[in-house]
């Protein structure tokens, strides 16, 4: 009669050795999101300012 050995698992490390290799660079990803989306809701109202025609922008007062 063969009998297979039998295999016991006791741990399995993998998941926690690869979060210190993971983790920063998520964070960097969540940042530089974060980054963006606020940017690009403030830009919408930066961007009318600086590309008006209107005196106050371009530097002139309007005085003969």
């Amino acid at each position: 009669m063969t009998s297979t050995p039998e295999v016991e698992f006791l741990a399995d490390h993998s998941a926690l050795l690869a979060i210190p290799a993971f983790a920063p660079a998520i964070a960097v990803v969540g940042v530089v999101v974060w980054i963006a989306m606020r940017d690009r809701l403030r830009g919408d109202d930066e961007d009318d300012d600086l590309h008006s025609d209107s005196p106050a922008s371009s530097g002139e007062d309007g005085t003969p």
